[in-house]
């Protein structure tokens, strides 16, 4: 297939269905704290218009849970297929974390997803309550087990190697690995950044067509409220995140930067930090650079005079793909930026008594829907990409994890993926965006408590749209 071969191809399709499959589990983490911020109000204020938000989008939720589930089963086996050096060399660890997740957090999801989904008129309402909370809970225990297995193969730790394989010594270093509590911390704030984008996108765009006005604000607002205090905070952690990074990927930093040479500083001293440019990665130098001084050490070693090994210090064979990572990094850290002056933007307005009446800034919330998904997606691509060569960093190469399969049935398997994948979730993609712009319905009865005795009907729509396999893993979130 276009001249590549059997582990390029297996590298595309594992990047290509796990790209898919990311987008469902930050959604659903994202959605399950909200669902449960939603009816702890409820219970709380008695106010109609959290019920309604809750009826609203745990339809989307059930929706998006779904979809998620039957992606991440896919990455499952191609664990084995394409990556079988991978499953020999690692298994011992990531199999028993993959399994955690799957006793402790997937069946906690499931356990408990029932009674979310159609239990809010047959059970009471602290039951049900509790239900939703441990479906949250569930998504963030699953996120820890997942970050625990991707963050090891990153910095791995807690292990020996004997007979060619990995052998668990102390799984409290396994799991809590030198990169586990950044990744962890970055990933699930990055879920609720997406989700609160997406939020308040529907909200906006409901406003713009006069739609659903009191439950379409209420959402707007608490979008509003954890824009403004997340994003902020995810400057940070990711601060801290990078500091890690630099300490046991520097090579990475040396990627994300476009710097090729540990002395280059400019005449002031420190390094520069390249805010555009095209790394070449055979002339080994980055083009067309435009550069502001000094801010590279203050912003990597906070020190204006501080210094990064720069790419040409590691073995050709060592390092990561540095034009793709510049360029990727760049887009998570300028969409980080815009999410930021957003939430600022938010409030100023708010403040001003103007923020459901600028038709301009709910255009802008709409357009700014994607742009968590599209930061995170572009995160994801910064360590996965920056990671190689190495599939565990360090310790197993990516050419050795890979499968003895021939470029033809890597091929034709990636064909029907795409084709599927595109079908498939393309449709139920294109459906909770049909959900998520027609808003709530209106509340008929808006003084009137719900039922949660026996015999009442769930509404239809909840059920159409959940169809959850509780069989199949609920995992892969990252890899």
């Amino acid at each position: 297939m276009y001249g590549l071969t059997a582990l390029e191809l297996a590298r595309i399709q594992f990047g290509f269905t796990v790209s898919f499959h990311i987008l469902f589990p930050a959604i659903t983490i994202g959605l399950a704290c909200f669902l449960a911020f939603l009816e702890a109000r409820w219970l709380y204020t008695k106010d109609s218009v959290y019920r309604t938000l809750y009826q609203f989008w745990i339809k989307i939720f059930a929706l998006n849970f779904g979809m998620g589930v039957v992606s991440g089963l896919v990455m499952a086996y191609e664990f084995g297929t394409n990556w079988s050096g991978f499953s020999q060399f690692a298994g011992s660890v990531t199999g028993p974390l993959l399994t955690y997740e799957v006793l402790t957090a997937f069946f906690l999801e499931a356990g408990f997803l029932g009674v979310m989904l159609f239990g809010w008129n047959r059970v009471g309402p602290g039951l049900h309550f509790f239900s939703t909370v441990m479906v949250a809970l569930g998504t963030m225990i699953s996120s820890t087990w997942i970050l625990a297995s991707n963050s090891w193969m990153h910095t791995p730790a807690g292990y020996v190697i004997v007979a060619g394989k990995v052998v668990p010594t102390d799984w409290l270093e396994v799991i809590f690995n030198p990169s586990f509590p950044y990744r962890l911390a970055h990933m699930v704030i990055a879920a609720l950044l997406s989700t609160a984008l997406f939020v308040a996108a529907s909200s906006a765009w409901q406003l713009l067509h006069d739609r659903a006005v009191p439950a379409a604000r209420k959402m707007l607002s608490m979008a509003l409220w954890m824009v403004l205090i997340a994003a902020p905070i995810q400057a940070v952690v990711g601060d801290a995140h990078g500091l890690n990074t630099l300490e046991h990927q520097p090579a990475k930093i040396a990627a994300m930067e476009g710097h090729w040479n540990t002395a280059a500083k400019d005449d002031k001293g420190g390094f520069p930090l390249i805010v555009f440019g095209i790394p070449d990665m055979e002339r080994e130098e980055t083009r067309y650079a435009i550069e502001i001084p000094r801010l590279g050490s203050l912003i990597l070693t906070h020190s204006l005079d501080g210094q990064i090994r720069g790419l040409k210090d590691f073995p050709r064979e060592d390092r990561p793909n540095a034009t793709v990572l510049f360029f990727t990094f760049r887009i998570m850290v300028g969409l980080g930026v815009a999410m930021i002056l957003f939430g600022l933007l938010g409030w100023v307005l708010r403040r001003n008594g103007a923020l459901y009446r600028s038709k301009a800034f709910l255009r802008l919330a709409v357009v700014m829907g994607p742009a968590g998904l599209v930061a995170l997606l572009a995160g994801w691509m910064t360590t996965e990409i920056g990671r190689q060569p190495w599939v565990v960093y360090g310790l197993l190469r990516t050419h050795d994890a890979v499968s003895a399969h021939a470029a033809g049935p890597v091929a034709l398997s990636l064909a029907l993926f795409v084709v599927i994948y595109f079908v498939c979730f393309g449709v139920g993609i294109r459906y909770m965006l049909k959900l998520a712009s027609a808003g709530p319905a209106p509340d008929a009865h808006p003084h009137e408590e719900p039922s949660y005795g026996p015999g009442s009907v769930v509404p239809a729509a909840i059920a159409a749209a959940s169809t959850p396999n509780p069989m199949a893993p609920h995992g892969q979130r990252e890899s």
